[in-house]
This record gives structure tokens, C-alpha cells and sequence, in this order.
């Protein structure tokens, strides 16, 4: 059975869609904006052709707007020249592999010291913990260590290793 555009209840269906428009999260003004557009374009389009079931029709035209509202709410930010660059990492990747090799190459008990500080332990006492040493015999390890790192990495005495990376 068609239905007619003099059968439908607008009424009752502009009520019907501000309580859906509300539930898909819009506010009250903007659920009411949603259901009149809904109303309108229902209404054209049963003007150039008959609908099985107008209501039904109505809702998806709202959903379809509310879902226009959501893209179109979302803010995309314009790219500028500077934003599509990427910062260099080979040089960090080279020290960083330097780096690697001038650990190994130190005397293990160094190295071992090295490798707990790079691991998260700053604390002397935490590292002479673990390697079972005085904690005095931890920080004398370490500064050679950072000592040797230095030299071998070709940083004066001032400089830090993080400055490589």
C-alpha cells in the first residue's frame, strides 16, 4: 500500500525525529535543526516520487545528516612545508652504533657498569648491589668507563655521551 504525503502525521513525526536526533547525541537545537531538514527533504522527495514507508525514510535522511555533522565537525589542520618533514636519524643511528661498539670494547667490569646505568640504574649503591661490590668500586668503574667512552668517541672531557644521541 502507498502512503501519501497527506497521510503523514508531521507533527508527530518532527517529534519523533528530535527524540532520535537527541540520541545520536546532538544537543537540543541542534536535534531540532536536524529534524526539520529531515522533515524538508522528506517532504521533496515524496513530492517527485511516492514512499513505501516515509518514517523510515526520514530517520535514515537524519542519520545520514547527523553523520555529515560529525565529519564535517572533525578539524583537519592544513599541512604546511615544514610539517611534512622528517627529522634526519641517520647521524643518531651511526652514534648510536659507535656507541655500541666502544662498550664492547671496553674491560668487562666497565662495561658491566655501562650497561646497568644505559639499563635504568643511576644509583652507585644500586649497581654495587647487583654486581656484589663496594659501592666505591661501582663509581670508580663507572667514571673510567665514561672516561674511556669519551676518548674513544672523540668527546673532550666536558662533554656528555647523550650529547651524541
Amino acid at each position: 500500500m502507498q502512503i501519501t504525503r497527506k497521510e503523514i502525521d508531521i507533527a508527530a513525526l518532527l517529534t519523533r525525529l528530535k527524540h532520535r536526533g537527541r540520541r545520536l547525541g546532538a544537543d537540543a537545537a541542534t536535534a531540532e535543526d536536524l529534524a526539520q531538514e529531515a522533515a524538508l527533504r522528506l517532504i521533496e522527495t515524496m513530492a517527485q516520487k511516492t514512499l513505501v514507508s516515509p518514517e523510515r525514510y526520514a530517520m535514515i535522511i537524519l542519520h545520514n545528516l547527523a553523520r555529515a555533522r560529525w565529519r564535517n565537525a572533525t578539524g583537519y589542520a592544513e599541512l604546511c612545508d615544514d610539517s611534512a618533514t622528517t627529522l634526519p636519524v641517520a647521524d643518531a643511528r651511526l652514534n648510536i652504533d659507535a656507541l655500541t661498539r666502544a662498550i664492547a670494547a671496553l674491560p668487562h667490569d666497565q662495561a658491566a657498569v655501562i650497561r646497568l646505568v644505559l639499563g635504568g640504574s643511576d644509583s652507585p649503591h644500586d649497581i654495587a648491589e647487583i654486581l656484589g661490590i663496594p659501592p666505591g668500586t661501582a663509581m670508580s668503574r663507572l667514571a673510567r668507563a665514561r672516561s674511556s667512552l669519551r676518548l674513544s668517541m672523540g668527546l673532550g672531557k666536558r662533554e656528555k655521551i647523550r650529547a651524541l644521541l
